[in-house]
């Protein structure tokens, strides 16, 4: 089993079982998470629009988000709007398709510059 660090933002959550589904950095498939025994930290309260980091894995042919981290709540609060209307009407099929890319969501990262001694 392959482990693979992604970014992502929360498309659904159930803040009650702590479950999220997550709209993945690559654009592959949504990955699925549900907290486990073998998190390495207690799991954060996922609402939709948060910007996180996680670790992905495939299971049964699902992916599955572990060790999610929170790094921006609420930074896409409009994503399912967006993506809802981005979708082709069924009597336009044959017209092109408005494409939502995920990059749109992801701010630049900035270089950090750290400190040398000596």
């Amino acid at each position: 089993m392959t482990i693979q660090n992604m970014l992502g933002v929360v498309l659904w959550s159930d803040t009650n079982a702590q479950k999220a589904v997550i709209w993945c950095e690559d654009q592959g498939e949504l990955a699925f998470y549900t907290p486990s025994d073998r998190s390495v930290h207690n799991a954060p309260s996922l609402d939709a629009g948060d910007l996180v980091k996680f670790e992905v894995t495939v299971q049964k042919n699902m992916r599955k988000a572990t060790n999610p981290q929170l790094l921006e709540q609420s930074h896409s609060p409009n994503l399912q709007t967006n993506l809802r209307s981005s979708r082709a009407k069924p009597d336009v099929a044959k017209t092109a398709r408005k494409v939502v890319d995920i990059a749109q969501y992801f701010s630049p990262v900035a270089p950090q510059r750290i400190a040398q001694s000596g």
